[in-house]
Parts: structure tokens; sequence; C-alpha cells
């Protein structure tokens, strides 16, 4: 899997239509959409998802007023339940020559009935942490050449309405002219959100027990710690783990490695800390840093590991969400970094510029997009460009559930 910062064909997007993540603050957010597709139209194509022809309609005039619209933009009509694309997307993965398709198109995977929004039932655990705490022909490419692993999506075993976004990753696939790949352990399908995992396409992965490993919002029953490992190294090539601890407060995936911590390069990584020792963050980002500290990545090599304060408490109606610079969005020639109006928003983009000296750093206000519970890293999927500088040469066994798409 190539690293975020290698180039890019596309990047998709979902328009925003379900109100119920922006309960009293929607009518912001098509506006915050518009300003990040104007800045990645600038550098590479977007696929644009929206649900149907009255959606374009209304996309196309906020994208017009908005200075936003552009030959760059290719609009898709698929049904979605929500915008967070980096979860309920497919994972692209650069060309490799021949693989196996692993037999596993059984039903979607059903969930008890359960709530459609972050910000029902507003009490106790349920809404916070584990311990409460420009190419017209738009994605299209050559016959035989992208990838995309296509894992089963259940709204991070939370909400009921999935069954739309569920669907969107195949549709991707088949749009990308990508061949489809269903991941599988022990012969089940396998439950991964692309905000989960983070690589340095050499193959070290970021990811947390919390999320993983926990049997709150449990993903995959049959999956322990080594089952994930070797499905990182077989689907993802990525053999190496760098195991964190716990996420943020606040944040309903229950521990997304993309509030926390991600890579920059092969060898550095940027992860959030919280100075104040009485804030409910400090503990577990302290603990997170000193596992980065310790780590060593694919060569047995120390990470440099640069720290970044978490902003400032960004709080609506009483509730502490999980406004963290660490979700940003690395585009061609342009990094998206989200912003919240505290007073660390100018450590945050400082430090991305010294990390990302050839890109653009962009800040896109995110006080009211984050009462969704995401911010830019949440709502992107890269397609990564099939000429990668890192591409693997290798070949897949044709098998139904393939040791390892990847040769060593």
């Amino acid at each position: 899997m190539p690293a975020e910062w290698e180039p890019h064909a596309a990047t998709w997007l979902a328009w925003p239509h379900y109100q119920g993540d922006w309960p009293g603050k929607f009518e912001p957010i098509p506006w915050v959409f518009a300003e990040i597709i104007r800045n990645l139209a600038k550098h590479e194509r977007v696929e644009l998802i929206v649900n149907d022809a009255a959606a374009a309609r209304q996309a196309r005039k906020v994208l017009e007023r908005g200075d936003a619209l552009s030959a760059n933009i290719r609009f898709h009509r698929w049904p979605t339940n929500r915008v967070w694309m980096r979860d309920s997307g497919c994972i692209f993965l650069t060309p490799q020559p021949g693989f196996a398709r692993p037999d596993s198109r059984e039903p979607a995977l059903s969930l008890s009935k359960g709530r459609l929004s972050p910000h029902e039932n507003r009490e106790g655990h349920d809404f916070s942490r584990a311990d409460r705490p420009q190419k017209k022909a738009g994605a299209s490419a050559p016959e035989g050449g992208t990838l995309a692993l296509k894992f089963r999506f259940n709204a991070w075993a939370k909400y009921s309405n999935w069954r739309q976004d569920e669907k969107v990753g195949s549709l991707m696939a088949k749009a990308a002219h990508a061949e489809e790949i269903r991941p599988l352990s022990t012969g089940t399908r396998i439950v991964l959100e692309g905000g989960s995992i983070d690589v340095n396409g050499a193959g070290t992965i970021l990811t947390t027990e919390e999320c993983l490993l926990s049997k709150v919002q449990q993903r995959n029953p049959h999956m322990a710690r080594v089952h994930y490992e070797k499905a990182f190294a077989d689907y993802l090539d990525a053999p190496h783990t760098i195991w964190l601890g716990r996420g943020i407060f606040g944040d309903d995936t229950h521990g997304h490695v993309d509030d926390l911590t991600r890579f920059v390069s092969r060898d550095t990584v940027i992860t959030m800390v919280e100075p104040d020792s009485k804030d409910v963050n400090h503990a577990p980002l302290r603990a997170n840093l000193r596992r980065l500290q310790a780590a060593r990545d694919q060569n047995g090599k120390q990470l440099t590991v640069v720290e970044l304060p978490m902003p400032q408490p960004v709080v609506f109606e009483g509730r502490r969400l999980p406004a963290s610079y660490a979700n940003f969005y690395i585009a061609n020639g342009v990094v998206l970094a989200p912003v919240f109006n505290r007073p660390n928003d100018r450590i945050a983009l400082n430090t991305l510029a010294e990390l990302f000296p050839t890109r653009e750093i962009v800040p896109i206000y995110s006080g009211d997009f984050i009462w969704g519970l995401g911010a830019m890293h949440c709502m992107t999927q890269q397609q990564p460009s099939e000429q990668q500088p890192s591409a693997v040469s290798s070949q897949l066994s044709a098998r139904r559930e393939p040791r390892s798409l990847f040769s060593r």
C-alpha cells in the first residue's frame, strides 16, 4: 500500500446529506466541502459521490458559488449513508502482476438494530470512549491496473445505517477499473476502516489496540492480534505492525489512529500529545508517545517522533469533540489541515509546513465540521497513481484466501 504522500490519481469524496451527523449545524457543512474541493481540484482529480441527480445539482450550485466548480471534478450518482470515505470506501493499491480474488460474495454482515446517529442518546458511554472516555475520463485505469481492497464496513460496529456505505467501495473499484479483492481471515470477511491504519509505504503500519482488539465496538470477533498482523502483511504489504494503545476522548470510532499518530515520511511520525496533565487525553497520549519512542521500523531502525500538542478542547452542547490536528490529508502538492480557532492552530500549521516543505499547507476551519466527529482525513480516500516510486513487484498466490498478495 502506497504512503499517502506518494502521487495520487484522484481523491474520492461523498457530498454531505445526512443531517443527523451535524444536528443543528448542517448549514455550513457543504461550504466546508466546497473549500476542500476547491483546494484539491487544483492539484488532482476529485471523484465526488452524490446521492442522486438532485444532489448533483445542489452540489454544483454550492461549488459554483464557492469558486470550486472545476472540470477536474467527476460526479458519481450513488446513494450513501454518510460521507466518511476513509472508512467506507475501498483502499486502492498500486498495480501488481497477477492476483486471486477471494470468492466471498456472501450477503453483507447483519447487525442488531442500533442508533442512526452519533447525536442520538447523548447520555453516558454511547457517545464517548470505552472508558467514557485534468482528466475528463475520470477514475478509469488501464485494464489490469489498480487493485482495490474491499473490506467489509459496518459503521464502526456502532450505528445501524450503513448498508449503502457498505456497497460504495465496490462501486468505486468498478468506476476506477480496479480489480476488487475482498480480504479474508480464517475464511471470514474482514471488517477494517481506513482510519484505523496508517502506513509508511515501506512495510510498516500503525494501528491501535483499542480499535482492533477491544471487545467494545468489536469489528472482527474471529480475529486476534496475530490475525491482524497476518492480514496487514498479506493484503497491504505491511509485515511490521506498530501497536498503539488508546485513542482520544470523544472519538466514536473507538480509537482510530488517524486522530493520534501519522507517518509523514518513511522514518518519521507526527503524534499528538496533551501537555495538560489534568486533561483526559494526557495519559493515553503519553503512553502512545512512549510506545513510539521504543518502536522500530521494518528495518529495525528507530523512528523520528515529532510531538504536536492537541488543540485546546472543542466543546459543543456540553460534549467534548474529537478535535485533532493529526486528521490532516496529504494530497498532490497540498496538505489540508483541520484548524479550530484555538491557539495551538499556529503550532500545528508551522509544524506541518516544516514537515512538508514542498507542499502548500491549507488550513480548513473545522470547528463546525468536527461536530460530525471527523475531519479532513476521515472524509477523503486517495486513489494512488499507478506509477509509484515504491511500488512492489510481486505475484499473488492463486488461492481463495491468498497467503499473501505480495511475495517477499
